[in-house]
């Protein structure tokens, strides 16, 4: 695919692990323990902290206000709110000044009712510093089906199941995402050899049609794509709804024509079925048309049933691995001088977008985690009830393409609420995969065995090692590039100083053609001299 549509894409590509604040409401009837039922809430883990299991918890008495929005004094029943867990309907108020009135009442917990599904809680909490009590979301259709299964005299409390010590789903990440490393550095080697091989007169027009295939990033043009990442993830910010949209189709798009180039490599192998078929002026393999057809078919695939958690990861992660597969091929850096550029900025774009714009935002929130989680669906509803709307059990939220996903099978007790996901944002893929690639091509081009593609993808490995350690100790989500690019960098520029080739690593091609040129003047002054000094 052309680079205008790769730059609409990349953009987000590196969007690190995000965590979701999930919970479990256990609801239980007043005087028949055995009658219990669990249900999903999503609470702020910086605001509240939950017991990891109900067993030592405290039950508190619901007290089911879901007609009323709690924004004043006069909404409080006449038999008060003490030592409640009180369920009550957003909108009309912050949920903060809801919260801050069920304390003053003296509640112990608030539970909103929410019909739009359950949403992250990511408020300021600059004028409600003495606020204590716990705030979690519930769907709306599970306080109906708690009082129809469970009867009106229901106690409730909150828990979050403990993280296992080792989340198995890193390990097939770690894996996804080496494997497609290597093999993306890999592939751009062997389209090396390709290029300098010398092709037949007749092949001559093929051969340059593969070389314009291929995208060379300059560093200047590094340092208008980091700009152009920059506008568009603020862009993302403010449109989302919008946009998300867009960024959907061109990842069908790119992952459709990228799984064609993958497998049409593989299959432009087999010596077999290769009749052609006229189409208007031109010919093509039969093969490869029913081939481009599977690929459509996926993609397509994929967008009707993008939401479906449970099964639909499979296929998003196979269309990712091929996109970032055909980026690291088909995108090429022209010497080290320019990886350095890219990986650098763009390390620097992930560390401000995460960890400094928090103080800039009104909710506190990283721009990065906001874009990455989707909307929040703070949709403040007006009116006089909800009553009157049916209640809804989800709401589906658009989420951005751009992460290979694996499921948290360990995590069993949270598949109340949805699938948990440990996530990798492409981006932590392609962009060391571009040092990875250069790294190959740089060994093809100098015959160094390929001990700078070796070294440089067992970096990254390493990098992605420390980034889940880092993970698991910190409980919380990383930008995985803080922790890949030094690694990747450091073991490049090491190895080449170590083999004294640090000048021909930085300056790739433009020195082989400096270095060509100098040959050819001093081949010339010998000549010269040579005819001087002739009688």
């Amino acid at each position: 695919m052309g680079l205008p549509g790769l730059l609409g894409l990349l953009l987000l590509l590196h969007l690190s692990q995000i965590n979701a604040s999930r919970g479990i409401l256990r609801s239980v009837a007043v005087g028949d323990a055995a009658k219990a039922r669990d249900y999903c809430i999503t609470y702020n883990s910086s605001w509240t902290t939950l017991p990891t299991t109900y067993l030592n918890a405290t039950f508190y008495k619901m007290l089911n206000l879901s007609t009323v929005w709690l924004c004043s004094q006069s909404e409080v029943p006449s038999t008060g709110l003490q030592d409640k867990a009180v369920v009550v309907l957003p909108g009309n108020c912050s949920i903060l000044e809801k919260a801050s009135l069920a304390q003053k009442n003296n509640a112990k917990m608030l539970l909103l009712a929410s019909k739009e599904g359950l949403i992250r809680i990511s408020e300021s909490r600059s004028n409600y510093q003495n606020l204590t009590i716990p705030i979690a979301y519930v769907r709306y259709g599970d306080i109906v089906s708690m009082a129809e299964v469970l009867g009106e005299d229901i106690a409730v409390t909150m828990y979050s199941p403990a993280f296992p010590l080792f989340d198995y789903s890193l390990l097939v990440i770690f894996l996804i995402s080496v494997f497609t490393v290597a093999l993306g550095g890999y592939w751009s080697g062997l389209s090396e050899m390709e290029d300098l091989r010398p092709s037949p007169t007749v092949h001559e027009s093929e051969g340059q049609k593969k070389k314009d295939e291929n995208v060379t990033f300059t560093p200047v043009t590094v340092i208008l794509f980091v700009v152009i990442c920059c506008v568009m993830l603020l862009l993302l910010y403010y449109f989302y709804n919008w946009l998300v949209y867009v960024i959907i189709a061109v990842f069908c798009l790119a992952s459709a024509m990228s799984m064609f180039n993958c497998l049409s490599a593989l299959i432009k192998i087999i010596p077999y079925g290769r009749c052609r078929v006229a189409l208007y002026s031109r010919s093509a393999e039969v093969r490869l048309i029913f081939l481009a057809a599977f690929c459509i078919a996926l993609s397509v695939t994929w967008a009707v049933f993008r939401n479906e958690d449970r099964w639909i990861w499979i296929l998003q992660d196979i269309l990712g691995i091929a996109f970032c597969l055909n980026f690291i091929k088909t995108l090429r850096m022209p010497n080290f001088k320019a990886c350095v550029i890219l990986l650098g900025l763009l390390l620097l774009y992930d560390v401000f977008f995460v960890f400094i714009t928090p103080f800039f935002t009104k909710n506190g929130e990283s721009i990065m985690v906001e874009v990455a989680a989707g909307p929040s669906g703070k949709s403040e509803k007006s009116g006089e009830s909800y009553v009157e709307v049916p209640a809804e059990s989800q709401a589906t939220y658009e989420k951005l393409p751009v992460v290979i996903r694996v499921p948290r099978l360990e995590y069993s007790a949270m598949t109340l609420c949805d699938m948990p996901m440990s996530l990798l944002g492409f981006g932590d893929i392609i962009v060391p995969g571009l040092l990875v690639a250069y790294c190959k091509r740089f060994d093809v081009r100098s015959s160094s065995s390929s001990i700078y593609f070796i070294s440089c993808t067992i970096a990254y490995a390493v990098g992605m090692v420390l980034t889940f350690v880092i993970l698991m100790v910190m409980k919380m989500g990383q930008p995985a590039l803080l922790y890949l690019v030094p690694c990747t960098l450091l073991t490049s520029s090491v190895i080449a100083w170590r083999r004294k080739e640090m000048k021909k690593f930085w300056n790739g091609g433009s020195y082989e053609i400096m270095e060509q040129t100098d040959n050819a003047v001093n081949e010339e002054n010998i000549i010269t001299g040579e005819a001087q000094e002739a009688p």
